[in-house]
């Protein structure tokens, strides 16, 4: 398996098939919007591993600043295939995007995670990750909501 960050709209369209195991309502054009949208930002990016050429894995990502840490890379959506978890996907990824973080120099590297998903949240805990406070949302339309 080989990990590698995406350059572009059409090498970042190829990982839909993984995002639509966690987003099964993820179309491609709504991806297609949602990039094209995320994109010019020039904060965001993805990381992806493949077997042979197919994508089992992929995290998007961005590096942004906050006044309470400063710079950091927050990791979004990261995403294993059904078929290969469990055999180290995730945690090439978590290393990619770690050593990612330290080049940028950022004070920290953070995620989210749904409050019912206990299997990624060990290990998270694996890799060296705490709860630090809570996300609270207030959902404006939940139509919208994947």
């Amino acid at each position: 398996m080989t990990l590698r960050e995406l350059n572009g709209l059409d090498e970042m369209l190829q990982t839909l098939n993984v995002l639509q195991e966690l987003y099964p309502s993820l179309t491609p054009e709504n991806y297609l919007a949602d990039l094209k949208e995320m994109l010019p930002n020039n904060r965001y990016g993805q990381v992806a591993v493949f077997d042979g050429d197919t994508c089992v894995g992929v995290s998007g990502f961005w590096i942004g600043t906050k006044l309470w840490c400063g710079k950091y890379l927050e990791i979004d959506n990261l995403v294993v295939s059904a078929k290969v978890r469990s055999k180290g996907v995730g945690k090439m990824i978590f290393d990619y995007l770690a050593e990612k973080a330290k080049q940028e120099e950022c004070s920290m590297v953070s995620l989210d995670s749904y409050t019912s998903n206990f299997k990624a949240h060990k290990f998270f805990y694996n890799e060296g990750f705490a709860p630090k406070g809570f996300h609270f949302i207030n959902i404006l339309d939940a139509k919208k909501i994947r």
